[in-house]
């Protein structure tokens, strides 16, 4: 076996790493996806409902005062049920990204899903908003080598939705040859695991102090290795008051560097294509 590959990518001169402010728009279909008999529930339809009542909405406000960019990953039923929503992302300069159709794990055990979710998926951003996405990332991670094949097939120019690095890469495919630029995400910078509890999806919740020490903390080396924070948050989540602010603070907190690049996906990827 070869050497492992840990190269430090180049960023833009004077800047010794990345942030990336990422949004999984999922409102009500996380749940939906999750169990489809939680349609009938309006308590857990409520938690996806304030993503798109609330939290895009204050998500916005605090990047537009910040003067960052960010990308908002949206299933196509989502852009659907939302195109206001879509249009007020773009308008305010940010970028959408594909999060499949209607945020099922794309299996590819079962013929034709990947295809669909996919395909799908650009149809109603295409039908929505008139875009072609750059990027895509899996619906509740759930990758495989026939959808990177797909993502590839289709023009995709880069993945986010795995975790087995600290910088971008280019994914190879099985057959050997090139596929998209993946932008990798931590663990600890998805804020699912720390924000989020219901009578469906119990977990133990975290403090906001607790969460931005993590976040600070992983943020800190990865600067040091010079890598890409990718920041994974839902609009359901980090749009509530206390994830609100720990945004805010981890942002003050990573501006005290003068050498962060506050980038899109798009961006990022786009950079890592030019210095390949």
């Amino acid at each position: 076996m070869g050497t492992p590959d840990v190269s430090t990518p180049v960023w833009p001169v004077g800047k010794r790493c990345a942030v990336a402010l990422t949004f999984d728009f999922d409102a009500e279909a996380l749940w939906i996806g999750n169990d489809p008999a939680n349609a009938d529930d309006p308590g857990v339809m409520a938690l996806g409902h304030y993503g798109a009542r609330v939290g895009v909405p204050k998500i916005l406000e605090l990047l537009s005062e910040e003067e960052l960019p960010a990308t908002f990953f949206i299933p196509g039923v989502v852009a659907e049920q939302y195109p206001g929503h879509i249009h007020a992302v773009l308008e305010a300069g940010h970028e959408v990204a594909h999060h499949g159709y209607t945020h099922i794990p794309a299996d590819p055990s079962i013929p034709g899903r990947v295809e669909e979710q996919i395909d799908r998926g650009l149809e109603a951003l295409d039908k929505v908003a008139g875009i072609v996405p750059l990027g895509y990332r899996a619906p509740d991670g759930v990758s495989s080598h026939l959808g990177q094949r797909l993502l590839t097939d289709r023009g995709f120019l880069y993945d986010s939705s795995l975790k087995d690095h600290f910088a971008p890469y280019r994914i190879i495919l099985q057959d050997g040859s090139p596929g998209p630029v993946e932008i990798p995400e931590q663990p600890t910078l998805d804020d699912w695991a720390f924000g989020s509890s219901s009578s469906v999806s119990y977990k133990v919740m975290q403090s906001k102090q607790q969460v931005l020490s993590m976040w600070n903390d992983e943020f800190l080396e990865l600067r040091t290795w010079g890598g890409v924070a990718t920041l994974l948050c839902h609009p359901q989540i980090t749009g509530r008051p206390m994830r609100l602010s720990t945004l805010r603070d981890f942002i003050a907190f990573t501006r005290t560097f003068d050498d962060v690049w506050y980038a899109t996906c798009g961006d990022i990827a786009r950079n890592f294509v030019a210095y390949e």
